[in-house]
């Protein structure tokens, strides 16, 4: 195994990277560190939205930019090609005699079916592949039970994974790399109008300006755990939906793996040890917890994740509302709370996790939409999306999912008042409505003639009225849900 080949996917990183770690054990005598923009990822969903939007695509870019930086710094480089990966492997495997391909393993369907299209390929030619699982905290094999025998409860779950299983330590990343062969076509990162999105510039109402790319993962991990301490009152503060730090804002370098989950997880035990250990230390490991359910959910089931019927098969006759959908996906629902985290998705890409849970809520509980759609509209426009979490967590708010309880949702206007008691962030993403005082903002349908000329708020004209009554249209789709599901 003398010549190797790192086919680098969502795991634009090189610290805790188990393919160069592998290689250089090996004693590998060329190692060609490779990237493939796949030409499927940036065409359209089956509802007609981009696959991959600006906001991720633009991500995207900076990762693999930061990535060639850092093999750079290690005496290698990054091959940077355009096209499908099955193709453009083996065509650089053959030309450079590689003995082997290594590759990160993914757990849904259009991954591994590229997977196992390279493999094929490659076989032909007598060339052998190495798949490595980086992408949680646990191994699958590790796992105190069967993948078919995973718990549908994440409870049972959590309890038993933190009770029998263990997280190893981090891969060590590289001091140095052996040089790539001369010549080699490193080829170039592509711009986002080629790969057929817009050029755009971050909007200064966003969270953070999220920038791509390990650099800034290993910045923003420091930032949140050893500058602020931010981390010791995660619990408390994690349900925000306005500023940077409420929460950790991990999420888009864990995607695309700029961060490994381990690192954060060997941070927070350090962090632990040297500084305070309490609720919210583990709150965070919690949710890395719920990455990994989600990713092992996957693998046990497949492709039903994407079903319209969901992880339980349940036959629910969710339709495709065009008009009520589209309301939704501009933030014109009439509610505030809905509003405004459809605005901020649309205008920035990201949306707090208690944003997420509203909206997927009201679409499937109070419009009774299909769900797909909007796990779809997501998947476009999210620059933090996981195959496996996105869609594993509109499967629980559909309620068709392995963890769902039954017809459950989100009380908006109470969320609202719960959750931004003083109106700040529909403040800073309605300043239709920001005029409004106190928390009549959370419920503009309720204001009086007299008090809409007061606060100079028209509603139907600068603001919409509810598209539906909220209560009436739950206890509507609650009756279609329990019919469906008797």
């Amino acid at each position: 195994m003398n010549n190797i080949l790192i086919w680098f996917r969502n795991d634009l990183r090189v610290h805790d990277q188990e393919c160069l770690h592998q290689a250089i054990k090996n004693n590998a005598k060329v190692i060609i560190p490779v990237y493939c923009f796949d030409d499927r990822t940036y065409t359209t969903t089956s509802f007609g939205f981009a696959k991959t939007g600006k906001f991720r695509a633009k991500f995207t870019l900076e990762s693999v930019a930061d990535l060639k930086k850092s093999l750079q710094k290690l005496g290698s480089d990054l091959v940077i090609k355009k096209g499908l990966p099955e193709k453009i492997i083996t065509e650089l495997a053959i030309k450079y005699n590689i003995d082997r391909v290594y590759f990160s393993q993914e757990a849904t369907f259009e991954e591994v079916k590229v997977e196992n299209k390279l493999i094929n390929n490659l076989e032909k030619h007598n060339i052998k592949t190495e798949k490595n699982w980086q992408s949680s905290l646990y191994y699958p094999e590790d796992l105190p039970f069967e993948i078919n025998q995973l718990p549908d409860l994440f409870t049972n779950f959590r309890k038993q994974i933190e009770k029998k299983s263990e997280v190893y330590e981090t891969f060590q990343s590289p001091s140095q790399l052996p040089p790539l062969p001369s010549p080699i076509d490193l080829g170039k990162i592509p711009t986002l109008p080629e790969l057929g999105l817009e050029d755009f510039i971050p909007s200064p109402k966003g969270v953070l300006n999220f920038i791509g790319g390990e650099t800034e993962a290993i910045k923003r991990l420091k930032y949140y755990l050893w500058e602020t301490d931010y981390i010791s009152k995660y619990k408390e503060t994690r349900n925000g939906m306005l500023g940077g730090n409420y929460s950790s804002k991990f999420s888009p370098w864990l995607a695309n793996g700029c961060l490994s989950p381990r690192l954060i997880y060997t941070e927070i035990e350090k962090y632990e040890q040297e500084r305070v250990k309490n609720d919210s230390t583990y709150w965070l490991i919690f949710e890395l917890l719920w990455r990994d359910f989600f990713r092992f959910t996957c693998l046990k089931y497949g492709s039903k994740i994407f079903y319209k019927s969901g992880l339980q098969g349940l036959k629910i006759p969710f339709p495709e509302n065009w008009q009520l959908f589209d309301l939704w996906r501009e933030g014109k629902t009439g509610y505030p709370l809905v509003d405004a985290n459809m605005k901020e998705l649309k205008e920035t890409g990201f949306m707090s996790n208690r944003g997420r849970q509203n909206v997927a809520s009201f679409l499937t509980k109070n419009l009774g939409i299909n769900w797909q759609m909007g796990a779809e509209w997501f998947e476009s426009l999210l620059i933090d999306y996981d195959v496996c979490s996105n869609w594993g967590n509109w499967n629980y708010t559909a309620g068709v999912g392995n963890d769902a309880r039954g017809f459950r949702y989100f009380n908006i206007p109470k969320q609202s008042k719960d959750y931004d008691r003083k109106g700040d962030y529909l403040r800073h993403w309605l300043p239709e409505i920001a005029s409004i005082k106190g928390d009549k903002i959370h419920e503009p349908y309720k204001l009086s003639q007299e008090e809409q000329k007061q606060f100079k708020v028209q509603l139907g004209v600068t603001y919409p009225h509810p598209i539906v009554d909220f209560f009436k249209s739950v206890k509507y789709n609650e009756k279609i849900y329990l019919g469906a599901t008797k």
